[in-house]
Protein backbone atom coordinates (compact mmCIF):
# COMPACT_ATOMS: atom_id res chain seq x y z
CA UNK A 1 0.00 0.00 0.00
CA UNK A 2 0.97 3.63 -0.43
CA UNK A 3 1.65 5.62 2.71
CA UNK A 4 -0.94 8.38 3.14
CA UNK A 5 -0.32 11.86 1.73
CA UNK A 6 -3.71 13.51 2.39
CA UNK A 7 -6.36 13.75 5.12
CA UNK A 8 -8.70 11.72 2.92
CA UNK A 9 -6.23 8.85 2.89
CA UNK A 10 -5.88 9.04 6.67
CA UNK A 11 -9.62 8.67 7.01
CA UNK A 12 -9.65 5.68 4.69
CA UNK A 13 -7.10 4.01 6.98
CA UNK A 14 -9.11 5.06 10.05
CA UNK A 15 -6.08 6.89 11.43
CA UNK A 16 -6.90 9.88 13.62
CA UNK A 17 -3.36 11.22 13.27
CA UNK A 18 0.23 10.32 12.46
CA UNK A 19 3.23 9.35 14.54
CA UNK A 20 5.77 10.41 11.90
CA UNK A 21 5.53 12.72 8.90
CA UNK A 22 8.27 12.45 6.27
CA UNK A 23 8.94 15.52 4.12
CA UNK A 24 10.92 14.96 0.92
CA UNK A 25 12.24 16.84 -2.10
CA UNK A 26 11.29 13.97 -4.43
CA UNK A 27 7.85 13.05 -5.63
CA UNK A 28 6.55 10.10 -3.61
CA UNK A 29 7.58 6.97 -5.50
CA UNK A 30 6.81 3.86 -3.49
CA UNK A 31 9.90 1.82 -4.34
CA UNK A 32 12.74 0.07 -2.48
CA UNK A 33 15.08 2.37 -4.44
CA UNK A 34 13.64 5.50 -2.78
CA UNK A 35 14.92 6.20 0.71
CA UNK A 36 11.79 8.00 1.91
CA UNK A 37 9.61 5.06 0.91
CA UNK A 38 11.96 2.57 2.59
CA UNK A 39 12.13 4.51 5.87
CA UNK A 40 8.36 5.03 5.81
CA UNK A 41 7.67 1.33 5.27
CA UNK A 42 10.18 0.29 7.95
CA UNK A 43 8.51 2.55 10.52
CA UNK A 44 5.04 1.47 9.43
CA UNK A 45 6.14 -2.17 9.77
CA UNK A 46 6.81 -1.54 13.49
CA UNK A 47 3.23 -0.37 13.97
CA UNK A 48 3.75 3.38 13.63
CA UNK A 49 1.44 5.57 11.57
CA UNK A 50 3.52 7.29 8.89
CA UNK A 51 2.59 9.86 6.26
CA UNK A 52 4.51 11.58 3.48
CA UNK A 53 4.49 15.17 2.24
CA UNK A 54 6.41 15.22 -1.03
CA UNK A 55 7.77 18.37 -2.67
CA UNK A 56 5.71 20.79 -0.54
CA UNK A 57 5.02 24.32 -1.74
CA UNK A 58 7.45 26.47 0.24
CA UNK A 59 5.58 29.73 -0.38
CA UNK A 60 2.55 28.74 1.70
CA UNK A 61 1.46 26.36 4.44
CA UNK A 62 -1.05 24.51 2.27
CA UNK A 63 1.08 21.39 1.78
CA UNK A 64 3.11 21.25 4.98
CA UNK A 65 -0.02 21.51 7.16
CA UNK A 66 -2.31 19.14 5.29
CA UNK A 67 -1.52 16.10 7.48
CA UNK A 68 -1.46 17.98 10.76
CA UNK A 69 1.36 17.59 13.26
CA UNK A 70 3.06 14.24 14.06
CA UNK A 71 3.09 12.71 17.52
CA UNK A 72 6.79 11.73 17.47
CA UNK A 73 8.85 13.58 14.86
CA UNK A 74 9.18 15.15 11.43
CA UNK A 75 11.60 13.38 9.10
CA UNK A 76 13.11 15.80 6.58
CA UNK A 77 15.13 14.89 3.49
CA UNK A 78 16.14 16.69 0.30
CA UNK A 79 15.44 13.42 -1.54
CA UNK A 80 17.63 10.88 -3.28
CA UNK A 81 20.13 13.55 -4.40
CA UNK A 82 21.77 16.51 -2.69
CA UNK A 83 19.53 19.41 -3.70
CA UNK A 84 22.41 21.53 -4.99
CA UNK A 85 23.64 18.68 -7.20
CA UNK A 86 20.06 18.12 -8.36
CA UNK A 87 19.58 21.80 -9.22
CA UNK A 88 22.93 22.83 -10.74
CA UNK A 89 25.47 21.46 -13.20
CA UNK A 90 29.19 21.25 -12.43
CA UNK A 91 29.62 24.64 -14.12
CA UNK A 92 26.84 26.33 -12.15
CA UNK A 93 24.04 26.28 -14.70
CA UNK A 94 20.51 25.67 -13.44
CA UNK A 95 19.28 22.23 -14.46
CA UNK A 96 16.03 22.22 -16.42
CA UNK A 97 15.08 18.62 -15.69
CA UNK A 98 14.61 16.56 -12.53
CA UNK A 99 14.06 12.82 -12.87
CA UNK A 100 12.32 12.67 -9.48
CA UNK A 101 9.72 15.35 -10.28
CA UNK A 102 6.50 14.80 -12.28
CA UNK A 103 6.86 15.96 -15.86
CA UNK A 104 10.69 15.84 -15.49
CA UNK A 105 10.66 19.58 -14.72
CA UNK A 106 13.06 21.06 -12.18
CA UNK A 107 10.47 23.28 -10.54
CA UNK A 108 9.73 21.69 -7.16
CA UNK A 109 12.98 21.08 -5.25
CA UNK A 110 14.40 24.20 -3.51
CA UNK A 111 18.10 24.84 -3.10
CA UNK A 112 19.33 23.49 0.26
CA UNK A 113 16.04 21.68 0.60
CA UNK A 114 16.71 20.20 4.05
CA UNK A 115 17.15 23.69 5.48
CA UNK A 116 14.16 25.15 3.62
CA UNK A 117 11.80 22.37 4.68
CA UNK A 118 12.90 22.58 8.32
CA UNK A 119 12.23 26.33 8.30
CA UNK A 120 8.88 25.72 6.61
CA UNK A 121 7.81 23.36 9.39
CA UNK A 122 8.82 25.76 12.15
CA UNK A 123 7.09 28.65 10.40
CA UNK A 124 3.73 26.88 10.53
CA UNK A 125 4.13 24.75 13.68
CA UNK A 126 5.54 26.68 16.61
CA UNK A 127 7.39 24.60 19.24
CA UNK A 128 6.65 21.50 17.22
CA UNK A 129 7.86 17.91 17.58
CA UNK A 130 11.54 17.18 16.87
CA UNK A 131 12.80 17.67 13.33
CA UNK A 132 15.08 14.84 12.20
CA UNK A 133 17.25 15.28 9.10
CA UNK A 134 18.14 12.28 6.94
CA UNK A 135 18.99 11.19 3.44
CA UNK A 136 22.05 11.85 1.29
CA UNK A 137 22.14 15.64 1.68
CA UNK A 138 22.12 15.43 5.47
CA UNK A 139 24.49 12.47 5.58
CA UNK A 140 27.22 14.15 3.52
CA UNK A 141 26.84 17.53 5.22
CA UNK A 142 26.80 16.27 8.80
CA UNK A 143 30.12 17.85 9.82
CA UNK A 144 31.80 21.09 8.78
CA UNK A 145 32.16 20.73 5.01
CA UNK A 146 33.29 22.58 1.91
CA UNK A 147 30.31 23.76 -0.14
CA UNK A 148 31.18 24.22 -3.83
CA UNK A 149 28.17 26.41 -4.61
CA UNK A 150 29.00 29.08 -2.03
CA UNK A 151 32.76 28.38 -2.26
CA UNK A 152 33.19 28.27 1.49
CA UNK A 153 33.26 25.91 4.44
CA UNK A 154 29.83 25.59 6.00
CA UNK A 155 28.95 24.26 9.41
CA UNK A 156 26.94 21.07 9.92
CA UNK A 157 23.56 21.12 8.19
CA UNK A 158 22.08 20.19 11.58
CA UNK A 159 22.89 23.72 12.79
CA UNK A 160 21.93 25.53 9.59
CA UNK A 161 18.55 23.78 9.54
CA UNK A 162 18.09 24.28 13.29
CA UNK A 163 17.01 20.63 13.43
CA UNK A 164 16.96 18.52 16.57
CA UNK A 165 18.63 15.37 15.26
CA UNK A 166 20.36 14.07 12.17
CA UNK A 167 20.51 10.41 11.15
CA UNK A 168 23.30 9.65 8.71
CA UNK A 169 23.84 6.63 6.49
CA UNK A 170 21.05 4.28 5.49
CA UNK A 171 19.36 4.69 8.94
CA UNK A 172 17.13 1.59 8.72
CA UNK A 173 17.83 0.51 12.27
CA UNK A 174 18.65 3.88 13.83
CA UNK A 175 15.35 5.47 12.76
CA UNK A 176 13.44 2.72 14.57
CA UNK A 177 15.59 3.17 17.67
CA UNK A 178 14.99 6.93 17.59
CA UNK A 179 11.22 6.49 17.20
CA UNK A 180 11.14 4.07 20.13
CA UNK A 181 13.20 6.41 22.32
CA UNK A 182 10.96 9.39 21.56
CA UNK A 183 7.81 7.33 22.15
CA UNK A 184 9.13 6.20 25.54
CA UNK A 185 10.30 9.69 26.48
CA UNK A 186 13.93 8.53 26.65
CA UNK A 187 17.09 10.42 25.70
CA UNK A 188 18.26 9.09 22.31
CA UNK A 189 21.86 10.29 22.60
CA UNK A 190 23.58 6.90 22.35
CA UNK A 191 21.96 5.75 19.12
CA UNK A 192 24.52 4.87 16.46
CA UNK A 193 24.32 7.01 13.35
CA UNK A 194 22.82 9.95 15.28
CA UNK A 195 24.10 13.53 15.35
CA UNK A 196 22.85 16.17 17.78
CA UNK A 197 23.81 19.49 19.36
CA UNK A 198 25.22 19.77 22.86
CA UNK A 199 26.66 22.54 25.06
CA UNK A 200 29.51 20.23 26.16
CA UNK A 201 31.67 17.37 24.91
CA UNK A 202 30.59 13.92 26.10
CA UNK A 203 33.09 11.77 27.93
CA UNK A 204 35.46 9.77 25.67
CA UNK A 205 34.52 11.72 22.53
CA UNK A 206 37.26 12.54 20.00
CA UNK A 207 37.27 16.28 19.40
CA UNK A 208 37.67 17.42 15.80
CA UNK A 209 39.13 20.84 14.96
CA UNK A 210 36.37 23.41 15.30
CA UNK A 211 34.26 24.65 12.41
CA UNK A 212 35.76 28.10 12.80
CA UNK A 213 39.36 26.88 12.59
CA UNK A 214 38.62 24.52 9.69
CA UNK A 215 36.91 27.35 7.80
CA UNK A 216 39.86 29.68 8.42
CA UNK A 217 42.78 27.34 7.68
CA UNK A 218 42.83 24.83 4.81
CA UNK A 219 45.43 22.62 6.46
CA UNK A 220 43.23 22.38 9.54
CA UNK A 221 40.31 21.50 7.26
CA UNK A 222 42.38 18.70 5.72
CA UNK A 223 43.36 17.35 9.15
CA UNK A 224 39.75 17.57 10.32
CA UNK A 225 38.53 15.52 7.38
CA UNK A 226 41.26 12.92 7.85
CA UNK A 227 40.17 12.47 11.48
CA UNK A 228 36.51 12.27 10.50
CA UNK A 229 37.07 9.77 7.68
CA UNK A 230 39.33 7.63 9.85
CA UNK A 231 36.47 7.07 12.32
CA UNK A 232 33.99 6.12 9.58
CA UNK A 233 33.84 2.46 10.58
CA UNK A 234 31.32 0.84 12.94
CA UNK A 235 33.86 -1.50 14.53
CA UNK A 236 36.43 1.04 15.74
CA UNK A 237 34.80 4.41 14.96
CA UNK A 238 34.59 6.74 17.98
CA UNK A 239 32.09 9.33 19.06
CA UNK A 240 33.14 12.68 17.59
CA UNK A 241 32.62 16.25 18.77
CA UNK A 242 33.11 19.47 16.81
CA UNK A 243 32.63 22.97 18.17
CA UNK A 244 30.43 25.12 15.94
CA UNK A 245 29.48 28.65 17.01
CA UNK A 246 29.55 28.05 20.74
CA UNK A 247 27.93 24.60 20.77
CA UNK A 248 29.16 21.15 19.88
CA UNK A 249 28.06 18.86 17.09
CA UNK A 250 28.05 15.38 18.62
CA UNK A 251 28.53 12.66 16.02
CA UNK A 252 27.88 9.13 17.27
CA UNK A 253 29.76 6.15 15.78
CA UNK A 254 28.44 4.69 12.50
CA UNK A 255 25.68 2.08 12.69
CA UNK A 256 26.54 -1.53 12.00
CA UNK A 257 25.30 -2.79 8.62
CA UNK A 258 22.08 -4.76 8.60
CA UNK A 259 22.39 -8.52 8.80
CA UNK A 260 21.35 -10.48 5.74
CA UNK A 261 18.09 -11.39 7.46
CA UNK A 262 17.38 -7.74 8.23
CA UNK A 263 18.29 -6.69 4.69
CA UNK A 264 16.00 -9.35 3.24
CA UNK A 265 13.18 -8.07 5.42
CA UNK A 266 13.61 -4.45 4.31
CA UNK A 267 13.45 -5.39 0.64
CA UNK A 268 10.62 -7.83 1.27
CA UNK A 269 8.23 -5.11 2.49
CA UNK A 270 5.21 -4.19 0.40
CA UNK A 271 6.18 -1.64 -2.28
CA UNK A 272 3.81 -0.45 -4.98
CA UNK A 273 6.67 0.41 -7.40
CA UNK A 274 4.57 3.30 -8.67
CA UNK A 275 4.19 7.06 -8.37
CA UNK A 276 1.61 8.02 -5.77
CA UNK A 277 -1.71 9.03 -7.40
CA UNK A 278 -1.43 12.46 -5.72
CA UNK A 279 1.34 13.38 -8.20
CA UNK A 280 0.10 11.78 -11.40
CA UNK A 281 -1.64 14.84 -12.79
CA UNK A 282 1.79 16.48 -13.09
CA UNK A 283 3.04 13.85 -15.51
CA UNK A 284 5.30 10.82 -15.36
CA UNK A 285 8.44 10.59 -13.22
CA UNK A 286 11.40 9.59 -15.35
CA UNK A 287 13.24 7.80 -12.53
CA UNK A 288 10.57 5.10 -12.56
CA UNK A 289 11.67 3.99 -16.01
CA UNK A 290 14.94 2.85 -14.47
CA UNK A 291 13.95 1.59 -11.03
CA UNK A 292 10.46 0.11 -11.39
CA UNK A 293 11.73 -3.31 -12.48
CA UNK A 294 15.25 -3.24 -11.05
CA UNK A 295 16.56 -5.24 -8.11
CA UNK A 296 19.04 -4.11 -5.45
CA UNK A 297 21.25 -7.05 -4.51
CA UNK A 298 23.60 -5.42 -2.01
CA UNK A 299 24.65 -2.25 -0.22
CA UNK A 300 27.96 -0.53 0.39
CA UNK A 301 31.16 -0.21 -1.62
CA UNK A 302 34.77 -0.96 -0.76
CA UNK A 303 36.06 0.81 -3.89
CA UNK A 304 36.53 4.11 -2.02
CA UNK A 305 37.03 6.22 -5.15
CA UNK A 306 38.16 9.62 -3.89
CA UNK A 307 35.41 11.51 -5.75
CA UNK A 308 32.60 9.25 -4.51
CA UNK A 309 30.64 9.61 -1.25
CA UNK A 310 29.19 6.07 -1.09
CA UNK A 311 31.77 4.98 1.49
CA UNK A 312 30.70 7.81 3.83
CA UNK A 313 26.97 7.21 3.27
CA UNK A 314 26.46 3.47 2.74
CA UNK A 315 29.74 2.35 4.27
CA UNK A 316 32.92 0.57 3.21
CA UNK A 317 31.55 -2.88 3.93
CA UNK A 318 29.45 -4.71 1.34
CA UNK A 319 26.43 -6.60 2.67
CA UNK A 320 24.15 -8.60 0.42
CA UNK A 321 20.70 -10.11 0.31
CA UNK A 322 20.13 -13.85 0.20
CA UNK A 323 19.55 -15.49 -3.14
CA UNK A 324 16.07 -16.53 -1.96
CA UNK A 325 15.14 -12.91 -1.19
CA UNK A 326 16.30 -11.68 -4.59
CA UNK A 327 14.52 -14.46 -6.44
CA UNK A 328 11.38 -13.75 -4.45
CA UNK A 329 11.48 -10.11 -5.54
CA UNK A 330 12.02 -11.20 -9.14
CA UNK A 331 8.89 -13.32 -8.97
CA UNK A 332 6.97 -10.34 -7.57
CA UNK A 333 8.19 -8.21 -10.46
CA UNK A 334 7.06 -10.84 -12.93
CA UNK A 335 3.56 -10.70 -11.41
CA UNK A 336 3.35 -6.90 -11.67
CA UNK A 337 0.65 -5.80 -14.14
CA UNK A 338 3.09 -3.53 -16.00
CA UNK A 339 5.90 -6.08 -16.25
CA UNK A 340 6.85 -6.87 -19.83
CA UNK A 341 9.41 -9.55 -19.20
CA UNK A 342 12.49 -7.40 -18.61
CA UNK A 343 14.30 -6.97 -15.29
CA UNK A 344 16.22 -3.82 -16.16
CA UNK A 345 19.00 -4.11 -13.58
CA UNK A 346 20.35 -6.48 -10.97
CA UNK A 347 23.04 -4.80 -8.91
CA UNK A 348 24.09 -2.18 -6.41
CA UNK A 349 26.58 0.69 -6.17
CA UNK A 350 28.93 -1.64 -8.07
CA UNK A 351 27.21 -4.62 -9.64
CA UNK A 352 29.93 -7.23 -9.22
CA UNK A 353 30.57 -6.71 -5.51
CA UNK A 354 27.65 -9.00 -4.68
CA UNK A 355 28.67 -11.73 -2.22
CA UNK A 356 32.32 -10.60 -2.20
CA UNK A 357 33.82 -9.12 0.97
CA UNK A 358 36.78 -9.44 3.28
CA UNK A 359 35.86 -11.57 6.30
CA UNK A 360 38.06 -9.60 8.72
CA UNK A 361 35.92 -6.45 8.45
CA UNK A 362 33.11 -7.83 10.58
CA UNK A 363 35.30 -8.13 13.68
CA UNK A 364 38.25 -5.83 12.97
CA UNK A 365 36.76 -3.19 10.67
CA UNK A 366 38.20 -1.80 7.45
CA UNK A 367 41.97 -1.60 7.18
CA UNK A 368 43.20 1.76 8.43
CA UNK A 369 46.28 2.03 6.20
CA UNK A 370 45.18 0.34 2.97
CA UNK A 371 42.21 0.04 0.64
CA UNK A 372 40.52 -2.99 -0.84
CA UNK A 373 41.02 -2.14 -4.53
CA UNK A 374 43.67 0.56 -4.68
CA UNK A 375 46.43 0.67 -5.77
CA UNK A 376 45.59 -2.94 -6.62
CA UNK A 377 43.05 -5.55 -5.55
CA UNK A 378 43.94 -6.77 -2.06
CA UNK A 379 44.75 -10.52 -1.93
CA UNK A 380 42.70 -10.76 1.26
CA UNK A 381 39.51 -9.82 -0.57
CA UNK A 382 39.19 -13.27 -2.23
CA UNK A 383 37.35 -12.05 -5.32
CA UNK A 384 35.16 -14.82 -6.70
CA UNK A 385 32.17 -14.16 -8.97
CA UNK A 386 30.73 -17.66 -8.51
CA UNK A 387 27.81 -16.54 -6.35
CA UNK A 388 26.83 -13.90 -8.90
CA UNK A 389 26.95 -16.38 -11.75
CA UNK A 390 24.66 -18.74 -9.83
CA UNK A 391 22.26 -15.90 -8.94
CA UNK A 392 22.00 -14.67 -12.53
CA UNK A 393 21.41 -18.20 -13.79
CA UNK A 394 18.50 -18.66 -11.35
CA UNK A 395 17.06 -15.25 -12.22
CA UNK A 396 16.97 -16.23 -15.90
CA UNK A 397 14.82 -19.19 -14.93
CA UNK A 398 12.13 -17.09 -13.19
CA UNK A 399 8.86 -17.64 -15.10
CA UNK A 400 7.94 -14.54 -17.08
CA UNK A 401 11.43 -13.00 -17.05
CA UNK A 402 12.55 -12.94 -20.67
CA UNK A 403 15.61 -10.77 -20.04
CA UNK A 404 17.64 -10.01 -16.93
CA UNK A 405 20.09 -7.16 -17.39
CA UNK A 406 23.04 -5.97 -15.32
CA UNK A 407 22.95 -2.23 -16.03
CA UNK A 408 24.87 -1.08 -12.95
CA UNK A 409 28.55 -0.39 -13.53
CA UNK A 410 31.11 -3.10 -12.78
CA UNK A 411 34.71 -2.93 -11.53
CA UNK A 412 36.75 -4.29 -14.41
CA UNK A 413 39.81 -4.69 -12.19
CA UNK A 414 37.85 -7.12 -10.00
CA UNK A 415 36.92 -9.22 -13.02
CA UNK A 416 40.58 -9.40 -14.03
CA UNK A 417 41.71 -10.28 -10.50
CA UNK A 418 39.31 -13.24 -10.29
CA UNK A 419 41.45 -16.00 -11.77
CA UNK A 420 38.80 -18.65 -11.06
CA UNK A 421 35.49 -17.18 -12.23
CA UNK A 422 36.28 -13.76 -13.74
CA UNK A 423 36.20 -14.80 -17.39
CA UNK A 424 33.16 -17.04 -16.78
CA UNK A 425 31.32 -14.12 -15.18
CA UNK A 426 32.11 -11.78 -18.04
CA UNK A 427 31.05 -14.44 -20.54
CA UNK A 428 27.72 -14.81 -18.71
CA UNK A 429 27.17 -11.07 -18.96
CA UNK A 430 28.05 -11.04 -22.66
CA UNK A 431 25.75 -13.97 -23.40
CA UNK A 432 22.73 -13.02 -21.35
CA UNK A 433 22.88 -9.81 -19.30
CA UNK A 434 24.02 -6.85 -21.41
CA UNK A 435 21.48 -4.70 -23.20
CA UNK A 436 23.69 -3.51 -26.02
CA UNK A 437 26.42 -1.95 -23.88
CA UNK A 438 28.27 -2.54 -20.63
CA UNK A 439 29.19 0.34 -18.31
CA UNK A 440 32.64 0.65 -16.83
CA UNK A 441 34.19 3.72 -15.24
CA UNK A 442 37.95 3.97 -15.83
CA UNK A 443 37.59 7.78 -15.34
CA UNK A 444 40.99 8.61 -16.89
CA UNK A 445 44.13 7.18 -18.49
CA UNK A 446 46.93 9.10 -16.78
CA UNK A 447 48.47 7.30 -13.81
CA UNK A 448 49.12 10.48 -11.82
CA UNK A 449 45.48 11.58 -12.16
CA UNK A 450 44.19 8.08 -11.45
CA UNK A 451 46.17 8.04 -8.20
CA UNK A 452 44.40 11.23 -7.18
CA UNK A 453 41.12 9.50 -7.97
CA UNK A 454 41.99 6.22 -6.25
CA UNK A 455 41.39 4.27 -9.46
CA UNK A 456 43.33 1.46 -11.21
CA UNK A 457 45.75 2.20 -14.05
CA UNK A 458 45.28 2.10 -17.82
CA UNK A 459 46.92 -1.31 -18.29
CA UNK A 460 44.01 -3.00 -16.54
CA UNK A 461 41.57 -1.11 -18.75
CA UNK A 462 43.31 -2.22 -21.96
CA UNK A 463 43.44 -5.83 -20.72
CA UNK A 464 39.74 -5.76 -19.90
CA UNK A 465 38.81 -4.15 -23.21
CA UNK A 466 40.70 -6.83 -25.13
CA UNK A 467 39.11 -9.60 -23.08
CA UNK A 468 35.63 -8.16 -23.55
CA UNK A 469 35.88 -7.89 -27.31
CA UNK A 470 37.49 -11.32 -27.55
CA UNK A 471 34.46 -12.78 -25.79
CA UNK A 472 32.13 -10.72 -27.99
CA UNK A 473 33.73 -12.27 -31.04
CA UNK A 474 33.62 -15.80 -29.60
CA UNK A 475 29.98 -15.47 -28.58
CA UNK A 476 29.03 -13.71 -31.84
CA UNK A 477 27.26 -10.90 -29.98
CA UNK A 478 26.80 -7.27 -30.94
CA UNK A 479 27.86 -5.64 -27.68
CA UNK A 480 29.88 -2.57 -26.73
CA UNK A 481 31.70 -1.00 -23.81
CA UNK A 482 30.63 2.40 -22.49
CA UNK A 483 33.37 4.31 -20.69
CA UNK A 484 32.64 6.91 -17.99
CA UNK A 485 35.34 9.59 -17.72
CA UNK A 486 35.91 12.67 -15.57
CA UNK A 487 37.34 16.01 -16.67
CA UNK A 488 38.81 18.67 -14.35
CA UNK A 489 39.38 16.34 -11.40
CA UNK A 490 41.94 17.75 -8.95
CA UNK A 491 45.40 17.03 -10.36
CA UNK A 492 44.15 16.96 -13.97
CA UNK A 493 45.52 19.51 -16.45
CA UNK A 494 44.70 20.30 -20.08
CA UNK A 495 47.72 18.24 -21.10
CA UNK A 496 46.36 15.28 -19.14
CA UNK A 497 43.09 15.57 -21.06
CA UNK A 498 44.97 15.68 -24.37
CA UNK A 499 46.81 12.50 -23.41
CA UNK A 500 43.49 10.93 -22.39
CA UNK A 501 42.09 11.81 -25.81
CA UNK A 502 45.07 10.23 -27.55
CA UNK A 503 44.74 7.13 -25.34
CA UNK A 504 41.03 6.80 -26.14
CA UNK A 505 41.63 7.01 -29.89
CA UNK A 506 44.61 4.64 -29.79
CA UNK A 507 43.50 2.02 -27.26
CA UNK A 508 39.72 2.32 -27.01
CA UNK A 509 39.33 3.28 -30.68
CA UNK A 510 36.68 5.87 -29.97
CA UNK A 511 35.98 9.12 -28.15
CA UNK A 512 33.76 8.29 -25.15
CA UNK A 513 30.50 10.21 -24.87
CA UNK A 514 30.02 9.77 -21.12
CA UNK A 515 32.28 12.58 -19.91
CA UNK A 516 31.36 14.58 -16.83
CA UNK A 517 33.04 17.56 -15.25
CA UNK A 518 34.10 16.89 -11.68
CA UNK A 519 31.70 18.34 -9.13
CA UNK A 520 33.09 18.86 -5.60
CA UNK A 521 30.49 17.28 -3.32
CA UNK A 522 30.69 17.26 0.49
CA UNK A 523 32.52 14.50 2.36
CA UNK A 524 34.84 13.23 -0.39
CA UNK A 525 38.61 13.32 -0.52
CA UNK A 526 38.53 14.80 -4.02
CA UNK A 527 36.62 17.77 -2.61
CA UNK A 528 39.28 18.18 0.06
CA UNK A 529 41.82 18.30 -2.78
CA UNK A 530 39.76 20.86 -4.66
CA UNK A 531 39.39 23.16 -1.66
CA UNK A 532 42.92 22.90 -0.25
CA UNK A 533 44.91 22.49 -3.46
CA UNK A 534 46.79 19.61 -1.80
CA UNK A 535 46.85 15.86 -1.92
CA UNK A 536 45.59 15.02 1.61
CA UNK A 537 47.54 11.74 1.63
CA UNK A 538 51.00 13.24 1.21
CA UNK A 539 50.49 17.00 1.70
CA UNK A 540 51.93 17.84 -1.73
CA UNK A 541 50.40 20.64 -3.80
CA UNK A 542 48.22 19.60 -6.73
CA UNK A 543 46.86 21.55 -9.68
CA UNK A 544 43.14 22.39 -9.45
CA UNK A 545 41.18 23.83 -12.38
CA UNK A 546 38.72 26.21 -10.72
CA UNK A 547 37.42 28.39 -13.56
CA UNK A 548 34.22 27.54 -15.41
CA UNK A 549 35.91 28.18 -18.73
CA UNK A 550 38.84 25.95 -17.83
CA UNK A 551 36.62 23.13 -16.58
CA UNK A 552 34.51 23.24 -19.74
CA UNK A 553 37.68 23.41 -21.84
CA UNK A 554 38.97 20.18 -20.29
CA UNK A 555 35.77 18.39 -21.21
CA UNK A 556 35.85 19.93 -24.68
CA UNK A 557 39.33 18.54 -25.35
CA UNK A 558 37.89 15.04 -25.22
CA UNK A 559 34.70 15.90 -27.07
CA UNK A 560 35.95 18.03 -29.98
CA UNK A 561 35.62 16.66 -33.52
CA UNK A 562 33.83 13.62 -32.09
CA UNK A 563 31.83 12.96 -35.25
CA UNK A 564 34.73 13.10 -37.71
Amino acid sequence: MFLPTTKKELKSLRWSGLDVILVTGDAYIDSPFIGTAVIGKILCDTGLRVGIIAQPDTASGADITRLGEPELFWGVTAGCIDSMVANYTATGRKRRSDEYTPGNLNTRRPDRASIVYSNLIRRHFKNTRPIVLGGLEASLRRIAHYDFWSDQVRRSILFDAKADYLLYGMADRSVIELACALREGMRPYEIRGLCYSSPAIPENALELPSFESAARDKKVFRDMFNLFYGQNDPVYGRKLAQKQNGRYLIHNPPPFPLSQKELDHVYGLDYERELHPFHRSGGAVKALDTIRFSITTHRGCYGECNFCAIAVHQGRRVTWRSRESILGEARELAAHPRFKGIISDVGGPTANMYAIECSRKENEGSCRQRRCLFPEVCPGLSVNHGEQIALLKELRAVPGARKVFVASGIRHDMVLSDTHKGISYLRELVRHHISGQMKIAPEHSEVRVLRMMGKPGPKELVRFRNLFYRLIKEEKKNRFLTYYLIAAHPGCTDEDMKRLRAFALRELRLLPEQVQIFTPTPSTYATVMYWTGENPFDGKACFVERTVRGRERQKGILAKNRNR
